[in-house]
């Protein structure tokens, strides 16, 4: 997954996005209300990891600010990305408040970044309708273990393909232009151009061939992997 993690107790924020990214997710990191709020809005992401007690920028010790700023900016410009808030501030009002704020989920501080990670395979699931297991022909996509599979044979990946084809498959059927997958690529030290994401279709296209799918080119639209009636 693509994630964005917002927190702004700085040791905290590295341990779990190593933790994170050791368990195979890319993450973008925001210490601030107003770095949660530029990179929720120039990025796609699958899910925001949100902390209630941010500061403003401009009083980056004072603790003025709330990650219920950045929530209702996004909620108001209708983003639907799915949102955990993870927050030391377990009140019940603390947590209606960010629920009605448009919050997905509320976990309260300590947690247990495995009991994190499936939280957000729950949100994704409701978000997408999808399965954490994943299956077009003999192709099997297991997000839980991230594993890909053709015919009950490990298929390895590198990074970028992999990426590409869980896009590809949250959920199947799904057209996602150049543009959307450019973004979701993507990260804060690494832009994916239109000659690398063609690359990396070419790539995964002769992977997967004979698995029964196929990644389809809509001209003018996008890409979209389906069943290959053509292949067993």
């Amino acid at each position: 997954m693509r994630l964005l993690l917002v927190e702004d107790d700085p040791v905290l924020s590295r341990t779990m996005a190593q933790g994170l990214e050791n368990a195979g997710h890319r993450v973008e990191l925001a210490h601030t209300v107003e770095e949660a709020q530029h990179w929720w809005a120039v990025q796609a992401f699958d899910a925001v990891l949100l902390d209630l007690n941010l500061p403003h920028a401009a009083h980056a010790r004072s603790g003025l600010g709330s990650g219920l700023t950045a929530l209702r900016s996004a909620r108001a410009r209708g983003d639907r990305t799915p949102v955990l808030v993870l927050s030391a501030r377990d009140s019940t009002e603390e947590r209606i408040a960010g629920l009605d704020a448009g919050a997905d989920d509320y976990l309260g501080k300590p947690y247990e970044l495995k009991e994190v990670e499936a939280r957000l395979r729950a949100l994704l699931r409701r978000a997408s309708g999808t399965a954490d297991i994943v299956t077009v022909g003999q192709l099997v996509l297991d997000r839980q273990a991230r594993r890909v599979s053709v015919a009950g044979q490990p298929l390895e990946l590198p990074a970028r393909e992999f990426d590409l084809l869980w896009e590809l498959m949250t959920p199947p059927g799904r057209v996602l232009s150049k543009g959307d997958l450019s973004s979701r690529l993507s990260d804060g030290g690494e832009v994916v151009g239109e000659n690398a994401l063609e690359a990396s279709f070419s790539r995964l296209r002769r992977k997967i061939a004979g698995s029964g799918a196929a990644i389809r080119t809509l001209r003018g639209l996008g890409y979209v992997l389906e069943d290959d009636v053509g292949q067993p």
